[in-house]
């Protein structure tokens, strides 16, 4: 693997229509209003955001996941509106095993169905397996959530099974339905990807491929 390095202070995933930026303490205020409706937190370990404070706490607790380098967490900007608007990450990096998974991604109710979560996912993706050469990439969305199921099946992900009492943070412990795309199959996944976005925007305008924007911090 080119190599699971640390990556800059700040830096971004940009994309058409999101951009994915190190998550941080100036995001609590977007992500508690984003994350406001309990429906968003069904899936989740735990129930939501009751107030910034809370929001302020889940970010302290990725980012310290992200000191010990296990995890790699981003707020998902909305580009026309400026604000964060969801989350998603890295996680379980295993740079001995070239291996990585995406999880922990949630949207705001108004950003969903969007082609948000769809250009994230790309945009991740095109990073892991260009940027960091992993050899593959995990998914685990719960078993009984069909619409994250059917989501990463028109991704190109593919299903191996049902992990059972996956995660022991819930109760019962849930059983998770594993997915992964490798990376000999990448070019035909980020493929289909693109004809995907094409499509849905009615456009002969070139998909904006991922770029790694460092920025300055302020």
């Amino acid at each position: 693997m080119h190599a699971f390095a640390q990556e800059p202070n700040e830096h971004a995933l940009i994309g058409s229509l999101a951009e994915l930026v190190t998550l941080d303490q100036p995001h609590a205020a977007d992500l508690f209003e984003a994350g406001r409706d309990p429906a968003i937190w069904r899936w989740m370990p735990q129930p939501g955001f009751h107030s910034v404070e809370d929001a302020r706490h889940w970010i302290a607790r990725s980012l310290d996941a992200a000191a010990h380098g296990s995890e790699q967490p981003y707020a998902i900007i909305d580009r026309k509106s400026g604000r964060a608007v969801g989350s998603t990450r890295f996680m379980d990096i295993r740079p001995e095993e070239n291996a990585l998974e995406i999880g922990w991604t949630w949207l705001g109710v108004g950003a969903q169905r969007t082609g948000l979560n769809y250009e994230a996912k790309f945009l991740l993706l095109q990073h892991a397996f260009v940027e960091w050469r992993a050899v593959r990439v995990a998914f685990f969305p719960d078993e009984q959530n069909g619409r994250a199921r059917a989501a990463l099946v028109r991704l190109g992900a593919t299903y191996e099974g049902t992990l059972r009492s996956h995660r022991a943070t819930s109760d019962p412990a849930r059983n998770s339905a594993a997915y992964s795309i490798l990376a000999d199959q990448w070019p035909q996944v980020r493929t289909n990807i693109e004809q995907r976005m094409l499509r849905a925007r009615n456009t002969r305008t070139p998909f904006r491929l991922s770029v790694l924007a460092t920025r300055s911090a302020r």
